[in-house]
């Protein structure tokens, strides 16, 4: 089982990112998809999240508006799309991959995004 992420980096106050999953090793298109970001010294948070589907999607208030959460089950990524940076969303972000029906979740070893001028 792995989630690797990749796309993150160093971007311009304003500019953008996205950020790629890449699963393997299990049902991807069974489990939710959530990023969570971690900044230093701070708690783990919740960003944004969507549904094994790709029904239904959610955000952190902090990022609405600016980040998109996307999935390609076909391909076994998901994505979070982020515009408008700010030096606030500079953390390492991980996406983590849910499936509540047997309580099993999966997490990547996350990607470095850093907003600075």
């Amino acid at each position: 089982v792995q989630l690797v992420e990749s796309g993150g980096g160093l971007v311009q106050p304003g500019g953008s990112l996205r950020l790629s999953c890449a699963a393997s090793g299990f049902t991807f298109s069974s489990y939710t998809m959530t990023w969570y970001r971690q900044a230093p010294g701070k708690e783990r948070e919740f960003v944004a999240g969507i549904s094994s589907t790709a029904g239904s999607t959610n955000y952190a208030d902090s990022v609405k508006g600016r980040f998109t959460i996307s999935r390609d089950n076909a391909k076994k990524t998901a994505y979070l799309q982020m515009k408008s940076l700010k030096p606030e969303d500079t953390a390492v972000y991980y996406c983590m991959a849910r499936w509540g029906l047997i309580n099993r979740e999966y997490w990547g070893q996350g990607t470095q995004v850093t907003v600075s001028s």
